[in-house]
């Protein structure tokens, strides 16, 4: 349950803190005449992302199991890249959102009150079909064959703790760091992510899609019991089972390991390294003599400046945004 009401929570905030921009905008600016179509588009969002996950979970119930386990596990594999993506996304992007939205929001004013009601819709029907798509998919990993409604309670809770943090931030009552709410919140999604891939691939094999049904990597249903509370709690946070195939445990952990590392890594690690690299070439070609130093050194003292600056950014920004 408790992975399940991290989805919620984490897609929720987004989705929420979304509106809140978009709202919180239009206020400032006096502009409250366009908050009726803003509202219009976010209610239509809200319903198409509640009858995608509707048509994902009676749609399927008419299939037969293996055409069941062939969506399922199909649709669990989209999913997952789907929020690794969003995941990565928020990360870089999380401190420019606001200027993002502002800027998409004074075209569409220009444009007049449909291209508001598409603004808002598509900057919020986003995230509810990826949530939607993720939810379905994660519920589906936590609960298999059984009728438990304990993840989609934890689904749903998220959700509504999202809206009331939403609705405090707007109000100013509420102050958190995002930048750290998202880095710590992304990194555990990942993990839900990586049960919810493995699942994927357990369907797949169902299916008969793909093969190794038979190959367990281990068993302990003995010592970890299924029905048994930690079983459940461990099937509810990592979505874990107790004999995973060979091939579910091997893409559990190509996905995880390369992905957290990644993830958890500076923002600008990845151009770090290539200045130093494209700095170290250019020493050894050796062109340019002093001249061409001087100009590296100016460049690393750039890099410097600003990976100084978007730190302090990114520290001020995650207590405003």
């Amino acid at each position: 349950m408790f992975g399940n009401y991290l989805i919620g929570l984490r897609e929720g905030l987004e989705a929420s803190l979304v509106v809140c921009i978009l709202v919180a905008y239009l206020v400032k600016t006096d502009r409250r005449d366009a908050l009726k179509p803003i509202w219009i588009g976010i209610a239509v969002a809200c319903g198409v992302s509640l009858a995608f996950g509707a048509a994902l979970e009676f749609g399927s119930q008419e299939l037969t199991f293996e055409a069941q386990e062939l969506l399922g596990g199909s649709l669990s594999i989209v999913a997952v890249g789907l929020v690794t993506w969003m995941v990565f996304w928020m990360r870089r992007t999380a401190r420019h959102l606001k200027a993002e939205l502002g800027a998409k929001l004074d075209a569409a004013l220009q444009m007049g009150k449909a291209a508001l009601v598409a603004t808002a819709f598509l900057a919020v029907g986003r995230e509810g079909l990826e949530t939607a798509l993720f939810v379905w998919a994660s519920v589906r990993a936590a609960t298999g064959d059984s009728a438990s409604s304990a993840p989609l309670t934890g689904v749903l809770l998220g959700i509504a703790t999202a809206v009331v943090l939403g609705w405090l931030f707007y109000r100013g009552a509420l102050r958190i760091n995002l930048a750290k709410f998202f880095t710590w919140t992304g990194g555990m999604l990942v993990v839900v992510a990586a049960g919810v891939l493995a699942y994927g691939v357990h369907d797949l094999q169902e299916a008969r899609f793909l093969g190794g049904l038979g190959d367990k990597a281990f068993d302990i249903s003995s010592t970890v019991p299924p029905d048994s509370w930690y079983g459940t709690v461990l099937k509810g946070v990592f979505n874990f089972q107790p004999d995973p195939t060979v091939l579910q445990v091997t893409v559990w952990a190509l996905y995880l390991v390369p992905v957290l590392a990644l993830f958890l890594a500076p923002v600008g690690f990845g151009r770090s390294v290539r200045v130093e690299e494209q700095k170290a070439t250019d020493e050894q070609a050796g062109s340019g003599g002093d001249g061409a130093r001087g100009g590296d050194g100016a460049v690393a003292d750039g890099e410097r400046v600003r990976d100084g600056s978007r730190r302090a950014g990114s520290r001020t920004g995650g207590d405003e945004d």
